[in-house]
């Protein structure tokens, strides 16, 4: 697949799970917006039920206590005709006068009510008239009666009012009551959350509050204001405030069906988001692979041709007669098997690494002796070139815990590509050097002046088949499997290797090892 294609599909995919991702997430917004709306609305209407209960508790009071004056009074239980203090909400008997019997609720004082019998008194009697007569005027003393008493009943309740308003708001809401309304009230309404509460006068001070009732500004958003009497025309206003400390958790958990839903397509989401790097990833290594293959053909294309170059020259007779031409051919022959050898044990170990952790054989060394025979040897190469290396042990104390074979390599393949890597326009200088760090470590540098390395291939030289570019030279051959094993050896060795490089002035590689402990 091209790369362009899995761009598109890429866009495509990521905008459908973008738009997904943001329905869901406006759709969740309104939900819990109208949940928010609901909660307010029904608690407000809570509110209002209570200060209703609370009015209707008060009204009872005063009806009580008027009955209780009544039937506390000894002149009315003893002269039914003479006047009482006070006759609200009596039910009173009376025979008319053609001995028709009625009942009328009386409110109001005695004195006024007579009046009433006076004036009913003095209607003529109609016996000799008929029954319509009579009935006519009963009617008419009913309907007086009605308009005086609906008079009396408007004085009473203005007497209400205006004493109401006098009394303590603990007496005329007292916190018992208040809890169990608003308990009552949101129940019915399917707000089963609970609530802390207080009343409080017109100057914001509190006059009783349940225990757990807090008035800390994060908890103003969840906080209900309602005034207690709204229809008091006279007195000071009392208010009744009640907050919800478990309202975000009541809205959401309402809602707590989309929960799975988001999470599925943020899981989604995510494994998309990781299939597309896999097959990023994949095409990298698909690409790497094909170059390797391309530079495993060349590595192995030039020792074969050697040998098989040899082999043609000692089928000549003029050859084989010349012990200094037969000693030449051998040892082209030998060198070229020893490089064919090594570039593929090069390309099994990776491949043995890669499934499984690394047999070494460790024992302790000192890195200063190794080093130092590694320079001997690279010696000749480094001056083949017309170059120079130079070795720098100044570690007092370099024995460490390494499998020797492997540190070894580890070393020859730094200084194998500073030789393959070195500039053309200056003299190759290669330097290594050790020296002593805090806790107990040592650190080992490998140092050059060639073409270094810029800045965006010096996080990547460490992956296995990459290689750096080198512009128009075309005579670096290789897998770019040296540094990944050299990476990989230095890890297993308890190591950690970095380096710092500047483009076109040279490169430095450093090693750093713990100390034996022995």
């Amino acid at each position: 697949m091209k790369k362009q294609t899995i761009w598109i599909l890429t866009i495509l995919m990521a905008l459908t799970f973008v738009g997904l991702l943001c329905i869901q997430i406006i759709y969740m917004k309104n939900i819990v917006r109208i949940r928010y709306e609901q909660f307010s609305q029904g608690v407000r209407q809570s509110l209002v039920a209570v200060t209703q209960h609370l009015e209707q508790d008060e009204t009872r009071h005063f009806l009580e206590d008027d009955v209780r004056q009544v039937q506390s009074s000894s002149i009315y239980s003893e002269y039914i005709g003479e006047p009482s203090p006070r006759l609200g909400g009596v039910k009173y008997s009376f025979t008319t006068s053609t001995g028709l019997e009625a009942d009328l609720t009386i409110k109001g004082n005695v004195s006024e009510i007579s009046k009433i019998q006076s004036s009913e008194s003095a209607v003529p009697r109609t016996a000799d008239k008929g029954i319509g007569a009579h009935y006519r005027s009963m009617q008419k003393s009913f309907h007086n009666r009605f308009l005086y008493q609906q008079g009396l009943l408007d004085e009473v309740i203005l007497n209400i009012i205006s004493k109401a308003s006098d009394r303590p708001i603990t007496e005329r809401a007292d916190s018992a009551r208040v809890r169990t309304y608003l308990r009552q009230e949101l129940d019915t309404l399917g707000l089963k959350v609970p609530f802390e509460y207080a009343v409080v006068n017109y100057a914001g001070t509190i006059l009783y509050k349940s225990p757990g009732f807090q008035t800390t500004a994060a908890d103003r958003d969840n906080m209900f204001v309602q005034a207690l009497f709204p229809n008091d025309v006279t007195g000071p206003r009392s208010y009744m405030k009640v907050y919800f400390p478990a309202k975000k958790d009541y809205i959401f958990s309402s809602i707590s069906f989309m929960v799975p839903a988001f999470a599925f397509t943020l899981i989604l989401l995510i494994i998309f988001v990781f299939t597309i790097i896999v097959a990023f990833r994949q095409k990298k290594l698909t690409e790497m692979k094909n170059d390797f293959i391309n530079n495993m053909t060349h590595e192995f294309k030039t020792p074969i041709s050697s040998i098989s170059l040899a082999a043609q020259m000692l089928n000549d007779q003029s050859v084989r007669k010349s012990p200094a031409m037969l000693q030449q051919i051998s040892t082209v022959i030998n060198d070229e098997t020893k490089r064919l050898r090594f570039q593929v044990e090069k390309v099994l170990q990776m491949s043995l690494y890669d499934r499984q952790k690394a047999t070494l054989k460790i024992e302790d060394v000192d890195a200063n002796i190794i080093l130092y025979n590694v320079v001997n040897t690279f010696k000749l190469k480094v001056e083949k070139y017309g170059g120079e290396i130079s070795a720098n042990l100044d570690a007092m104390d370099a024995i460490v815990n390494v499998d020797e074979m492997h540190f070894t390599n580890v070393i020859f393949n730094l200084l194998d590509n500073a030789v393959k890597y070195r500039s053309e326009e200056r003299p190759l200088n290669l330097a290594v050097g050790t020296r002593d760090l805090p806790g107990e470590r040592l650190e080992i540098t490998v140092a050059d002046n060639g073409i270094g390395i810029r800045k965006d291939d010096l996080k990547k030289i460490f992956e296995k088949f990459y290689r750096v570019s080198t512009g128009n030279r075309h005579d670096v051959k290789g897998f770019g499997l040296g540094l990944a094993y050299v990476k990989k050896m230095v890890t297993e060795l308890g190591g950690v290797i970095n380096v710092e490089s500047e483009f076109n002035h040279g490169t430095k590689f450093i090693i750093i090892l713990p100390l034996s402990k022995n």
